[in-house]
């Protein structure tokens, strides 16, 4: 059954529910703005496009989705993949596979492949996700010091000794304005305990910016061209029939890395909130989401377990707060876009170490080394090493 119809059903759609969700979603949706963004620039993409992957995915997904309380939009655990695909295929072949992969889930959905994703052993997640942390981290380099390394590297190593290699030539205004917000995202929470740290963060980040118009720092502005203040249109993407058979790798990959995270952040949320959840079902909600999601210019979705947990800690009890949380982000875009031109590619680098540091699941990682069998070590070592290098 769609989690909307049985929250219905159960009737936390009724008025009296009304303000915790919508309190809830708000939360989310001003969460999501950054990270939006942030996810969609890594990623290859233009940043108003990971902001329409969050309203029209995110959406959708609480329409027709199995879990009552999963917020879907772009992810971190994403970005390898999809800067791969986009650096190959550029940003429409990125938006084909997306399509595709949103077919391959609902068909997953459909013959009831929900219950398979749970049979992966926990080293291979936990190495893989490890190795995409690093990769995040060291692939925001460049933006957070302000660096111009060579081009032409493909390979993780390569990239890795071009960004050391430029080091010397950091932007000092760039480094500590990044600094800045690095800083403010660790003691903010202490301080604004009710208030998004990354919101915090980027607002002063932006605003000093603004001000002060700090020579050679990189922002949407300057890299982008800003944000349109207007929502996406309907477009289908043309595509051959030979271009369609290239993208089947990259779509299978998108969607099976898609059903694994989006299953393990419904897993999260019904731990935190005693929900139980159709597997089957959110297979098919996110297959919707990811059908329409490029055909509105946005990417690849998924579920994202920090704006889930969010949408929980927050009051979130109904698939209504991650419609509020799409609408959220629709108000801010037609209401505030020209303001986004100001925010430093910089402070969004920040936000994605946070990002990689929560995804790496270092303790996790380190305890599982010293406590797990050396079969499982074996595994989770291999996983890390061939997820970074490979």
């Amino acid at each position: 059954m769609i989690a909307i119809l049985e929250a219905k059903r159960a009737g936390l759609l009724s008025k009296k529910h009304w303000f915790n969700n919508v309190l809830a979603g708000a939360i989310v949706g001003i969460v999501a703005l950054p990270l939006a963004m942030a996810f969609a620039i890594a990623s290859g993409a233009k940043p108003e496009q990971g902001l329409y992957t969050a309203i029209v995915a995110g959406g959708l997904t609480s329409l027709f989705g199995g879990s009552r309380l999963q917020i879907a939009g772009p992810t971190g655990a994403f970005i390898v993949i999809l800067a791969g695909i986009t650096a190959k295929y550029g940003i429409e072949g990125l938006q084909v596979a997306t399509l595709m992969a949103g077919i391959m889930l609902v068909l997953m959905g459909l013959t009831r492949l929900g219950g398979v994703i749970k049979f992966i052993p926990d080293p291979v997640i936990v190495g893989f996700t490890s190795g995409i942390g690093v990769i995040i981290w060291v692939g925001q380099w460049k933006d957070f010091f302000g660096l111009s390394p060579l081009a032409g590297a493909e390979h993780f190593h390569q990239k890795f000794w071009n960004l050391i290699q430029s080091f010397p030539e950091l932007h000092l205004q760039t480094t500590l304005l990044g600094l800045l917000t690095l800083v403010t995202l660790l003691i903010s929470p202490r301080l604004f305990k009710r208030i998004p740290s990354p919101l915090v963060a980027m607002v002063i980040a932006t605003t000093l910016q603004w001000y002060f118009n700090f020579d050679g720092v990189a922002t949407i502005g300057s890299a982008f061209g800003g944000i349109p203040q207007s929502l996406p249109h309907f477009l289908l993407p043309s595509v051959t029939f030979s271009e369609v058979l290239q993208l089947i790798g990259p779509a299978f990959t998108i969607a099976l890395l898609g059903s694994i995270e989006s299953l393990l952040s419904a897993v999260v949320a019904d731990g935190m909130a005693g929900t139980k959840h159709n597997s089957n079902q959110e297979l098919i909600g996110q297959g919707v989401a990811n059908i329409f999601s490029p055909l509105f210019g946005g990417f690849a979705s998924t579920g994202a377990i920090a704006r889930t947990a969010t949408n929980i800690r927050n009051g979130g009890t109904s698939p209504l707060a991650g419609i509020v949380h799409a609408l959220t982000l629709v108000i801010i875009i037609l209401a505030l876009a020209p303001l986004a031109s100001h925010i430093p590619l910089c402070a969004l680098s920040a936000i994605l170490f946070v990002v990689a540091y929560n995804m790496s699941e270092l303790h996790r990682f380190s305890h599982m080394v010293r406590t797990a069998p050396k079969s499982d070590v074996a595994v989770l070592l291999i996983t890390f090493f061939l997820t970074v290098f490979g």
